[in-house]
């Protein structure tokens, strides 16, 4: 009965609140009311074994952001998604592989015909088709005039090209694309645009042996790339992204490689140390070799969503600007009676956004409303492939970008950071270190891509007191890139990811709400809720900072 009245008065309110002045700038208003016992109260529900670990495409997900926009609109924020509802759709894209998918190679030494699994297989954006044409070697594959690099000068009308994998100076801390973080410039599925742009016909990748000397098995590689059974984990990509490719797109072995290179008179491994050192060294002619491929890679459409709603700013102009505040809903899921919980990643940003939303709105009853809008985003399927919710806003945003004045994302923020000595792969970069030392401190990833973000967050923090750690923008194990800040960062969004750190816990169905630091979560959601309001209360926009 008291929620029936509270909402009730929610909307009356917001009906007859006229525009206002916002508060005096200082303490964010209702900041106080942000709890701990609230918020648990929340994860214990949305991270309990009834959500099944809120898997994309699964009923238990479609219910865990049904859950989040019943409190958007209970809490009263204004719809901000598709027809005046709290979702804003996008698509994803699952694919299997179809028949008749084959490589064949024509002239000199590499004439031969290659299928699925024998140093040949498409990728799975890949276009389907057949192409025929000669070939280049276009080195990374990269067209960055930002930075001085173009792989793709020259005509590509016709052609074939045949390029790296990755990146140049990947393993270099003072590389120009992001440092030891690779760059989105690295991505096969953008490679493939660009050169489709200039006219190739089709795209073959192969290893960069320079960097990646171990012995290739490329049989085992096509079958874990398309495993006879669908995964646990499905791979998706993006519907807007994927549906741009015409081309086929394929990856072949390091020996057939070889094998197409010989007429040119060096070894792979010659020519990508070439293009590591070069920067604009045009596409190489293979002479006198042509390849014909058949693709058929047939593509599944999953309709997916976020969530989104707002408080409307107060100032008649500044109104039109946003911060964003975020976090993303979905996890694991299940396998069996094996629940993936996911109460840190990321029930706590969760319920913490639905905690900061409901401060806001409390704030907004007592006519007290900053200057700038705060939208509120639910992201969906971070988890899957990776960052589709997020990479599905920013192709479609509710708001414009340029109008966009930092984004907040609250990524893990309910534990402490642990690193055990022996950890293994997935603390990759990571100095050992225990919970305890860390029972004060919070991550602040992207700290260095946005300093006026970062010192509007110091000045912020005098207030609590939390160990703001700076460490992870330029280190191997990629953690700049791993959460829904990343593409905000690629638009020239200020933004950055709150998060309290990896332990033994991540990913595995031991992230469980009853292992939640509440206290500290308190703290951090109070932390990010008076940073959003300082933003939105005016003065000069944060911007994106050279690396």
């Amino acid at each position: 009965m008291h929620m029936h009245k509270a909402s009730r008065g929610y909307a009356l309110a917001l009906l007859t609140i006229a525009t206002t002045s916002a508060a005096a700038q200082g303490n964010a208003p209702q900041n106080e009311s942000i709890s701990a016992a609230r918020m648990r109260a929340d994860l214990m529900f949305l991270a309990g074994d009834g959500f099944r670990g809120r898997l994309t495409n699964t009923p238990e997900n479609d219910l865990a952001m049904e859950w989040v926009k019943s409190r958007f609109e209970w809490l009263g924020l204004k719809p901000m998604g598709a027809n005046g509802s709290y979702f804003a759709p996008y698509n994803l894209m699952l694919s299997s592989l179809g028949d008749g998918n084959q490589l064949s190679l024509a002239g000199g030494d590499a004439t031969s015909r290659h299928i699925v699994g024998t140093d040949f297989y498409p990728h799975r954006f890949s276009g389907t088709g057949h192409a025929s044409g000669p070939i280049v070697f276009a080195g990374f594959g990269i067209g960055a005039p930002k930075i001085g690099r173009d792989d793709l000068a020259g005509d590509l009308r016709g052609k074939v090209v045949l390029m790296l994998d990755h990146e140049p100076g990947e393993m270099d801390a003072n590389s120009p694309f992001d440092g030891v973080v690779t760059s989105e410039y690295s991505n096969q599925l953008r490679k493939t645009l660009a050169a489709q742009e200039k006219g190739a016909v089709a795209v073959l990748f192969v290893a960069d042996v320079h960097n990646h000397a171990a012995p290739e098995n490329f049989d085992a590689a096509a079958r874990a790339y398309w495993p006879e059974r669908p995964p646990h984990l499905e791979r998706y990509h993006l519907a807007a992204w994927v549906q741009r490719v015409r081309i086929p797109a394929g990856q072949i072995s390091v020996a057939l490689a070889q094998q197409l290179l010989r007429g040119s008179g060096k070894s792979l491994d010659e020519l990508a140390r070439g293009a590591e050192a070069s920067a604009n060294a045009p596409p190489l002619a293979l002479p006198g070799v042509t390849a014909t491929l058949a693709t058929n890679v047939v593509r599944h459409v999953v309709p997916d969503r976020n969530v989104v709603g707002a408080i409307e700013g107060s100032d008649p102009q500044l109104k039109n600007q946003f911060v964003i505040i975020a976090a993303h809903v979905d996890h694991n899921g299940a396998e069996g009676d094996q629940i993936y919980a996911g109460a840190d990643d990321d029930g706590s940003g969760t319920v913490a956004l639905l905690a900061i939303a409901d401060a806001y709105m409390r704030a907004a009853l007592e006519g007290k409303r900053p200057k700038r809008s705060v939208l509120f985003v639910a992201f969906n399927s971070e988890e899957r492939g990776p960052l589709m919710g997020s990479w599905g806003y920013t192709e479609a945003p509710v708001v414009p970008l340029d109008q966009t004045v930092a984004m907040l994302n609250m990524d893990m923020i309910g534990r402490n950071e642990e690193v055990p000595i022996g950890g293994g792969a997935r603390f990759r970069g990571y100095a050992v270190q225990t919970a305890e030392s860390n029972k004060n401190s919070i991550n602040l990833v992207g700290w260095s891509r946005s300093r006026g973000l970062t010192e509007a967050i110091d000045k912020a923090n005098g207030a609590f007191g939390l160990t703001l750690k700076k460490e992870y923008d330029n280190i191997v194990s990629q953690i700049l890139r791993r959460s829904d800040q990343w593409p905000f960062l690629q638009h020239g969004v200020p933004a950055i990811w709150f998060h309290t750190g990896l332990h033994p816990d991540y990913h595995t169905i031991y992230d469980r709400p009853e292992k939640i630091e509440y206290a500290k979560m308190e703290r951090i959601a109070r932390l990010i809720h008076q940073v959003s309001w300082d933003l939105a209360q005016g003065g000069a926009r944060p911007t994106i900072s050279s690396r």
